[in-house]
């Protein structure tokens, strides 16, 4: 006996498999379409073509609109009312689906430290001509969240055995006038030997009561262990190092100091003398480094630059606190020094934007570039050995007063 029914499972997958890839969408389509026409309907009263003393509405062409799915991009056909208009919310969202899908475009871009009005413009080339300048805005405010938790997290990495800290300033437009706010951050080798971003905040002026504090606010958060703090010669922030880090060492910034240090000297002889003093930091061993640097003071004494010979005399226990640490450390400390790499990477991301509208928008924006860094260091491999991080928490023990250690140098030259 012939079977003349057809089994509708085995008809729905041989036209799978065998028809254009279109198909599945076209179903798709096609059933939606089918159930807005229904509810159209329902909105006039009576359906299509239909005559009818309970109509209060009628139909007036279609709108297309293009549909996201799992199957692809569908455009779908709305139908459009004479009177009012008619909007299938339980299938599509209406003017926010397609904004949605460019948040994370939008947000990238910000971070990117593309400004908001080139920002409005990328949008609009991919499709979006009805996105303001305040509604870019408000996407990119998403961010806060992910800046917010990041700035607050626990700092339960430790023990922080170095920290680096330093101050940027930025322009923000406040009161009808633009002002410059410093906004604080550091960055700390944690106890698994990462670099670790570890707060930033804005304060009105880089001032002692700013840095102490930031200070407080990392020490609440957790920041512990510290041996060493690098930074410039800021008192109000080496005085907040010196009250909320009771018993670590300070490490003058060699970057900043010898910016400091050329501005004694005349231009030309600028060169000469950066490269005498790279000499102290290039010796093997303390002894040595503390000696050259006794040497290089009476060069430049000799060589008529009193005033840049009296400077480096006078910063000697600064510059050269890292003598007390483990060797292999030297280079990442004066040298190799990740505050300065973030700095630049900090730099290159706002100078886009100029200036900025709020503070909130500095934090936003910055926050999220070290949020990104931080990320990426956590998978890098480590900046210092977990064997001579423990070595470097042990230094203070057996190492020498400097002042000894100056007087070594003094006998050591004669």
């Amino acid at each position: 006996m012939i079977n003349d029914r057809m089994d509708v499972n085995e008809w729905l997958r041989k036209q799978l498999e065998e028809a254009d890839p279109d198909l599945l969408r076209e179903m798709v389509r096609s059933f939606a379409e089918t159930l807005m026409s229904a509810d159209a309907d329902e909105v006039c009263g009576a359906p299509y073509g239909t005559v009818s003393p309970d109509r209060v509405n009628r139909r007036n062409g279609y709108r297309t609109r293009r549909w996201d799915t799992r199957v692809g991009t569908i455009d779908l056909r709305i139908p459009k009312l004479r009177e009012g208009t008619y909007f299938p919310d339980w299938l599509l969202d209406a003017r926010t689906r397609a904004e949605r899908a460019f948040v994370q475009c939008v947000a990238e871009a910000y971070v990117r430290g593309v400004s908001t009005r080139r920002v409005e413009g990328l949008v609009e080339t991919l499709g979006i001509a009805s996105l303001s300048k305040s509604q870019v805005s408000e996407i990119a405010k998403d961010l806060d969240e992910l800046v917010d938790d990041f700035r607050n997290r626990r700092l339960d990495r430790g023990p922080y055995t170095y920290v680096w800290a330093d101050a940027l300033f930025l322009k923000v437009r406040e009161g009808g006038r633009v002002v410059n706010v410093a906004l604080l951050h550091a960055v700390g080798v944690n106890g698994d030997g990462h670099r670790e971003i570890l707060g930033l905040e804005l304060s009105t002026a880089e001032d002692g009561a700013g840095w102490l504090s930031f200070w407080r606010g990392l020490v609440a958060r957790g920041l512990s262990g510290v041996q060493m703090v690098v930074s410039d010669d800021h008192t109000g922030l080496v005085e907040a190092i010196r009250a909320t880090l009771p018993g670590a060492a300070w490490q003058r910034c060699r970057t900043h100091y010898m910016r400091n240090l050329l501005t004694k000297v005349p231009k030309a002889a600028q060169q000469m003398v950066a490269t005498m003093v790279r000499t102290i930091f290039a010796q093997p061993d303390p002894d040595s480094v503390w000696a050259q640097h006794r040497r290089v003071v009476d060069q430049l004494e000799t060589a008529g630059f009193s005033d840049a010979a009296t400077h480096l005399d006078e910063a000697a226990a600064d510059l050269l606190a890292f003598t007390g640490f483990p060797k292999e450390h030297w280079r990442q400390i004066w040298s190799n020094n990740p505050q300065e790499r973030l700095n630049r990477e900090i730099r290159r991301r706002t100078d886009v934007v100029g200036i900025f509208p709020t503070r909130a928008s500095v934090i936003r924006l910055v926050g999220a570039v070290m949020a990104e860094q931080d990320d990426e260091w956590a998978i890098t491999r480590r900046y210092m050995s977990l064997e001579s991080l423990a070595q470097a928490r042990i230094r203070i023990l057996d190492q020498p007063d400097p002042d000894d250690q100056e007087v070594a140098a003094l006998e050591a030259t004669g």
